[in-house]
């Protein structure tokens, strides 16, 4: 599936920029894959660090 360029255009490079480093950051702090974390906040839908700890939580429960 091609990006879609509209939601590109409006994201401004250094939000992208921040979501990436929070990223980065998530994923060193619980050991995981910077596209773990990726997954969850596409599927969850929000990249707020609460939500994305919480949902992180609960699949390292299911394992």
């Amino acid at each position: 599936m091609p990006p879609n360029p509209q939601k590109a255009a409006v994201q401004d490079p250094e939000a992208e920029a921040r979501l990436e480093q929070e990223i980065a950051s998530l994923a060193k702090r619980h050991r995981v894959s910077p596209a773990i974390i990726r997954e969850i906040i596409r599927r969850s839908g929000s990249s707020e660090k609460s939500s994305i700890e919480r949902e992180l939580q609960k699949s390292k429960a299911r394992r």
